[in-house]
């Protein structure tokens, strides 16, 4: 019973990722046809998959439907969903009656979702896109990934375009950022003493390093970037800032209120803390700017913390 229970916990835990893992594979759709550029119909597209789903509203295209549509508004926040987007349900359980009745041209998964390829693809051809991948490098899959997509739905120019334009921004973000910044220590809380926190691998980390900030979190990390800690962990840590990043789980900003481990933290009783709404931290081109602009807007405001007051409930529960 005591081993169920801590499987159930740790299915909890990684249920919002759901993310990716192996190459793409080739699937033909109407681009292949061979009519000249520009005439081609845009292609109906359904995603079980966030980041997916965030990169194709990056690039102009409205997904046809999408699993977890309210998760999404919590967990990615930005951009925000068009109202006609259908939600298919779970991403992993994802409604196929609803599905077959949409029609769509093709199905977009990430490796994760492997299993469904059998039976979604009786409905519409499926391809499977990568982003996170062990031992390869974060931010050549995102570029690699996105342009993926693009050719997909024709989108290749606007791709190359916004790619070129978040390396500049990224740049000029950099540029204005206060000098010699202690290491940053991300995290996303799971209850009230465990979160995870984001190292190599991660999104967080790739972004961070090219705005010229170090990462205090030098530990190992999953093949998603992040390890699960206790906030033991952090007692003995060196200087650092410790930003936290929505969203919070139901109850625990309250928790986080009352006499506690929280609050005997040094990086909290110093007032050493920076709060940023809802970034998908798996996520792709959007996300990664809307972390970048999110995180360095904190840092040049630089304003005294009040532990006290630090972790109020902004983000929703999953």
């Amino acid at each position: 019973m005591r081993l169920l229970k801590k499987m159930g916990w740790l299915c909890c835990l990684l249920a919002p990722l759901l993310l990716q893992a192996e190459p793409a594979k080739p699937v033909a759709t109407g681009l292949d046809s061979g009519k000249p550029a520009g005439t081609e119909q845009m292609p109906r597209i359904a995603t079980v998959d966030w980041t997916i789903a965030e990169t194709l509203l990056a690039l102009g295209v409205t997904p046809l439907a999408m699993g977890d549509v309210e998760s999404y508004r919590a967990w990615v926040r930005e951009p925000k969903l068009p109202a006609e987007v259908v939600d298919i349900g779970l991403r992993m359980q994802p409604n196929r009656e609803l599905l077959a009745e949409l029609k769509p041209d093709l199905i977009l998964i990430s490796p994760l979702m492997a299993s469904l390829e059998p039976t979604l693809s009786r409905i519409a051809p499926v391809q499977s896109i990568a982003l996170y991948e062990p031992d390869a490098d974060l931010w050549q899959r995102l570029h690699e990934a996105t342009l993926t997509i693009a050719a997909l739905v024709n989108k290749t120019a606007e791709a190359e375009r916004q790619l070129a334009a978040l390396e500049r921004d990224l740049a000029q973000m950099k540029a204005q950022l206060p000098a010699d910044l202690p290491p940053l220590l991300l995290v996303q809380f799971i209850d009230e003493r465990h979160v995870r926190v984001f190292g190599r691998h991660s999104l967080f980390e790739a972004v961070m390093n090219r705005l010229g900030l170090r990462n205090a979190w030098q530990g190992e990390t999953n093949a998603w970037g992040f390890s699960v800690v206790s906030l033991e962990q952090f007692l003995a840590l060196p200087e650092a800032r410790l930003v936290v990043v929505d969203p919070i789980p139901v109850g625990v900003s309250e928790r986080l209120q009352e006499p506690g481990l929280w609050q005997h933290l040094p990086l909290v009783k110093q007032g050493k803390v920076l709060h940023l709404s809802a970034v998908w931290s798996f996520g792709g081109l959007l996300a990664a700017r809307r972390f970048a602009a999110l995180l360095s807007d904190a840092l040049q405001e630089d304003q005294p913390s009040d532990p006290a007051t630090q972790m109020t409930a902004k983000g929703a529960a999953q």
